[in-house]
């Protein structure tokens, strides 16, 4: 992983958004790195998800020591734990035995993905079916303090503006800058989530207070009346924020795994055992 991560830095967000995507669709079983007619990355939600080639490349070392034991869901959930920790961030204790599913399903994905425009309600609904509790549910969005958003996911919130979007007019203004143009294929440009984005901590919370979070569910939860005070402690507190983190992110890399016969341990992470 230090390799990995040595020359490329934003693997640690690609492997921790994986993980999420992953999860959020079947459940935490890598079904999102299935190379078939079905696949989830037809689902334009998932644009932009990576690491595909070091999630195999993980796998081919693992079968060639360990064959047949360590699934490619656990690598999954392994991968983006050890981002946080080599990050900054807490290190965390996962369990493991995940089973990799045997389907996958573009359809699921387009349903069980998040917009960009998801609201609070929704994100507590997510998040809440997955065992998190309130203060949880802030907490595993704070991993946005890693990695980067697209154009693409913005620019509706730039040109098309909510009136009660608080975002900071200067922010705004520079994110207009790099992303230019009303036209979202158009834009290319990745901005940073927070202003240290390589490094797991909890300036998100510190930003999103000032309006200077990049999505409009970053804007929400710091004035929504249930989310505001956690938000306030976590930008104050920054334990507080990994102790939340760390519980939350055992729930989210649990959710719906599959066990015993209802997977298998796949010999290549894209394809399903012959």
């Amino acid at each position: 992983m230090l390799s990995i991560f040595a020359t490329d830095v934003s693997s640690p967000a690609a492997f921790l958004r994986l993980l999420f995507h992953d999860c959020q669709v079947q459940g935490c079983d890598a079904s999102i790195l299935l190379n078939s007619k079905d696949s989830e990355m037809k689902c334009s939600k998932n644009f932009g998800i990576r690491k595909f080639e070091a999630i195999g490349k993980l796998k081919f070392v693992l079968e060639a020591a360990c064959p047949r034991q360590v699934s490619c869901a656990d690598i999954i959930a392994l991968a983006a734990r050890d981002s946080v920790a080599l990050s900054g961030g807490p290190s965390i204790q996962i369990p493991l035995g995940r089973k990799d599913s045997r389907t996958c399903s573009t359809q699921q994905a387009d349903v069980h993905l998040p917009s960009t425009s998801i609201d609070v309600d929704q994100l507590l609904q997510i998040f809440m079916s997955k065992g998190m509790n309130l203060r949880e549910s802030v907490a595993i969005l704070g991993g946005h303090t890693l990695g980067a958003g697209h154009c693409i996911n913005i620019v509706d919130r730039l040109y098309k503006p909510n009136p009660r979007d608080e975002m900071d007019p200067n922010f705004q203004l520079a994110l207009k800058f790099g992303c230019p143009t009303k036209i979202p294929m158009t834009n290319l440009t990745a901005i940073p989530n927070d202003i240290t984005p390589t490094i797991f901590d909890n300036q998100y919370y510190r930003d999103i207070i000032m309006g200077k979070g990049l999505f409009s569910i970053d804007s929400t939860i710091s004035r929504d009346p249930r989310t505001i005070n956690i938000v306030n402690q976590f930008a104050d507190d920054q334990e507080l924020f990994f102790q939340a983190f760390s519980s939350a992110f055992v729930k989210l890399s649990s959710a719906n795994v599959l066990t015993g016969n209802m997977g298998e341990v796949r010999l290549q992470c894209d394809q399903v055992n012959r």
